[in-house]
C-alpha cells in the first residue's frame, strides 16, 4: 500500500500549492534580478559615478555579489526555523523581507544627493535581498514536493522554479518597456526607480495568495512524530536541524553545492554578464541585449516543466548531467555568436544556453528535496543550495568582468564557465539517484551520505 506522500493529493489542492509558491518565487526573483540589470545597465553611474565605466561596473557588480553572501545566513536562519515551526510562517516572512528591502532601494538617493552613504545603503538593502532570497527557495521548492504526487514529483517542483524565469522575464521586460519608452538621461534620472517601487504592489499580491495555502503535511506528521517521542520520557532530545544536516547530510550538501556550480556560473553569465559584454564588446544597445534576454527567458520558462518531468521518467541525475555537460559544450558558440552582433544570433546564443541550463535547474528541486530527511529537509536544501551561491553566482559577473578587462576576450570566460561544468558532472556523477524516495519516510533517506538508516519503502518505488 501506498505511503501517504506517494498518494496523489487533490488536484485542485495541489495547483493552488503549485500557483502560490510559482507566484511568490517570481516575485522574490524579480525583486533580485532587477537589481542584476540595473547593477549592468545605471548603478554604475549613479552610485560609482567616479570610476571609469569599467571599474564603475565591476563595483556595481560588487554590491550585486553582496547579496549572494547573505543568502548563507538565510539558508541558516530560515532552514532552522522552517524546519521547527513549518515552511509556510518562513516562505510569508521572507517575501515580506525582499518586497521591502527593493521598494525601499526604489526611493534611495543617489550618490549626487548623498555621497558616499548612497552606495553603503544600497549595499545593506543588497544584503537584506540576499537574506530573504537564501530562505525563500528552500521553502517554496519544500512545500510542492512535500505536497506532491511522488510519482510526478519532478514536474510538480520544477513550478517553483520557474519563477527564476517568469522573475527575469519580468524584471527585463518592465527595463526593456522602460529604455525604450523613455531617453537615457530620463531613465538614469528617475525611470530607473519605477521597476523597484512596482515590487510593493507585487509583494501585496503575493502575500496575498501565499497565505492561502495549507502547511506542508508532510512536516506536519513529522513535527506530531516528534512531539510524540519528546512526551516519551526516555526519548533522546532532538538535535538542532543543522547539527542533524552536518552528522547524516553532510556528503549530501557537497553534492548539492557542486551540482550548483555549473548551473548557477552558467545562469548569471548568460543573463547578466552578457547585458555588460555584448554592449561593450560586440556593440551591442541596452535596448537589443535586454530583447534577447527576454525572449530567451520566455523560452527557459516553458521547457523548466518538461525537463522536470523528463526527470521522472529517467531520473534527476541523468536530465541534470544533459545539462551540464551542455552548457558547458556551448560556451564557445555562445561567446562566437554575440560577437557577431546580430541580433538573430544573440537570440539563439542566450536560448540556447537558457534551455541547457533548464535541465539542470528543472530537476533541482525535486533532487535536493530527495536528499534530505524531512526534519532537516529545510536546512538541508537550503544549506547546499545557498551556500554554493556565494562561490559560484556571487561572483561570476564579476569574474566574468574582471577576465574581459585583463585579456579583452571571451575564451577566459568561457574556459571559466567549462570548469564549472566539469566540477558539477563529478559532483552529479558522485549522487545516488533519488527519485524513488518517499519524503514522508522520516527515518534518515539512504543513499550517498553519512550514518544513513533504510531506504523509503518499496511501496514509494512502485505507486
Amino acid at each position: 500500500m501506498a505511503s501517504a506522500s506517494t498518494a496523489p493529493p487533490p488536484q485542485g489542492n495541489l495547483k493552488r500549492i503549485v500557483a502560490a509558491s510559482l507566484i511568490g518565487t517570481t516575485i522574490e526573483w524579480y525583486d533580485f534580478f532587477l537589481y542584476g540589470s540595473a547593477a549592468a545597465l545605471v548603478f554604475n553611474k549613479l552610485f560609482f559615478p567616479d570610476s571609469d565605466p569599467l571599474v564603475g561596473t565591476l563595483l556595481s557588480f560588487l554590491t550585486y555579489a553582496v547579496g549572494f553572501a547573505a543568502r548563507p545566513l538565510g539558508a541558516l536562519v530560515f532552514g532552522h526555523y522552517g524546519d521547527r515551526l513549518g515552511r509556510k510562517k518562513l516562505l510569508v516572512l521572507s517575501l515580506l523581507l525582499m518586497g521591502g528591502a527593493t521598494f525601499a532601494i526604489g526611493l534611495l538617493p543617489t550618490h549626487a544627493t548623498i555621497g558616499s552613504a548612497a552606495p553603503v545603503l544600497l549595499t545593506v538593502l543588497r544584503l537584506v535581498q540576499g537574506f530573504a532570497l537564501g530562505g525563500e527557495w528552500g521553502g517554496a521548492v519544500l512545500l510542492v514536493s512535500e505536497h506532491g504526487d511522488a510519482r510526478r514529483r519532478g514536474f510538480w517542483a520544477s513550478w517553483p522554479q520557474t519563477g527564476a524565469p517568469a522573475g527575469q522575464l519580468l524584471a527585463t521586460g518592465v527595463l526593456s518597456l522602460l529604455t525604450a519608452l523613455l531617453s537615457d538621461a530620463a531613465f538614469g534620472s528617475w525611470g530607473w526607480r519605477i521597476p523597484f517601487l512596482l515590487s510593493g504592489v507585487l509583494v501585496i499580491v503575493g502575500l496575498w495568495i501565499r497565505l492561502s495555502v495549507d502547511e506542508s503535511p508532510v512536516f506536519q506528521q513529522a513535527l506530531a512524530q516528534a512531539e510524540a517521542r519528546k512526551a516519551d520520557a526516555g526519548a533522546e532530545a532532538e538535535k538542532l536541524p543543522l547539527v542533524a544536516v552536518l552528522r547524516h547530510h553532510w556528503r549530501d550538501v557537497l553534492v548539492a553545492m557542486g551540482a550548483r556550480m555549473a548551473e548557477n556560473i552558467s545562469y548569471y553569465v548568460i543573463t547578466a554578464f552578457i547585458l555588460v559584454y555584448a554592449t561593450t564588446s560586440a556593440g551591442v544597445s541596452k535596448q537589443t541585449a535586454l530583447n534577447a534576454v527576454l525572449i530567451a527567458s520566455a523560452v527557459h520558462f516553458a521547457v523548466i516543466p518538461g525537463w522536470g518531468a523528463l526527470s521522472d521518467r529517467i531520473g534527476r541525475r541523468p536530465v541534470y548531467l544533459m545539462g551540464a555537460v551542455g552548457v558547458g559544450l556551448w560556451m564557445f558558440p555562445f561567446f562566437s555568436l554575440i560577437d557577431t552582433g546580430g541580433f538573430g544570433n544573440l537570440i539563439l546564443a542566450v536560448t540556447v544556453g537558457l534551455v541547457l541550463h533548464g535541465a539542470m535547474y528543472a530537476p533541482q528541486a525535486a533532487f535536493f528535496s530527495e536528499m534530505f530527511a524531512t526534519r532537516m529537509r529545510y536546512s538541508g536544501a537550503s544549506i547546499g543550495a545557498q551556500f554554493a551561491s556565494v562561490a559560484a553566482g556571487a561572483p561570476a559577473p564579476l569574474i566574468a568582468t574582471a577576465l574581459l578587462s585583463d585579456y579583452g576576450s571571451s575564451t577566459p570566460i568561457a574556459l571559466y564557465v567549462i570548469a564549472a561544468s566539469l566540477l558539477t558532472v563529478v559532483a552529479v556523477a558522485a549522487a545516488k539517484e533519488t527519485r524513488h524516495r518517499d519524503l514522508a519516510d522520516v527515518a534518515v533517506p539512504a543513499g550517498q551520505g553519512a550514518d544513513r538508516k533504510a531506504a523509503a519503502p518499496e511501496d514509494a518505488r512502485t505507486a
